[in-house]
């Protein structure tokens, strides 16, 4: 509930007006694999992802990262199993000036003990995202949405650059939140990675 609210909220900013939003059952694999061949994946610039990030190994029987989305009832490949992995995401073809991952461990390695940025986020720069936002660990859900919010609101006024927007967020929970918020755990597992500037 928490990731769809985030992903509702960010859509009804006016500054992402004509935005599409996929939940439960939309936000599948087979959609997304259907929104890449059809060529619309590629028109969007902005792309958002609020679901869970599984480690390498993580999911048993998958030895790669990915992102877990709405399984079907029944999943008779591979390529519609509710499990986006990073060789799939690989190959998608992307044409997104910013990827935001609103999931834990988007930014670990490929394989157990690999090394950072080698998993989800080369994946996303492969299929042509510009700039990432990804986490280096678990993330607290309301710190994600808190921070990929607020970000990306401030984003919107065409000015702020995506990193400056991102240190924005930190800094605005840190002066706001108690103290459990105030403390590195809680904010910092975000970055981005790419291209930071407007």
């Amino acid at each position: 509930p928490e990731t769809a609210r985030l992903v509702c909220d960010i859509a009804a900013d006016p500054g992402f007006a004509g935005s599409r939003t996929l939940l439960a059952d939309s936000a599948t694999e087979r959609v997304v694999r259907d929104l890449d061949k059809s060529g619309e994946l590629a028109r969007y610039k902005v792309v958002h992802f609020a679901t869970h990030g599984a480690l390498a190994g993580e999911v048993e029987g998958v030895r790669e990262p990915g992102l877990l989305l709405t399984p079907p009832a029944t999943a008779e490949t591979t390529d519609d199993d509710g499990y986006l992995s990073a060789s799939e995401i690989t190959g998608l073809k992307l044409d997104a000036d910013y990827l935001i991952l609103s999931a834990c461990n988007t930014a670990a390695g490929g394989e157990t003990g690999g090394e950072a940025l080698s998993g989800l986020a080369r994946a996303f720069i492969y299929a042509g995202a510009r700039a990432l936002v990804v986490s280096h660990w678990s993330v607290y859900e309301q710190a994600a949405v808190s921070l990929v919010t607020t970000a990306a609101r401030r984003l919107t006024d065409g000015k702020t650059g995506r990193a400056e927007a991102l240190r924005q967020a930190m800094v605005e929970i840190i002066e706001t939140g108690g103290k459990a918020q105030s403390h590195p755990g809680y904010w910092a597992p975000f970055v981005v990675v790419g291209e930071g500037g407007r």
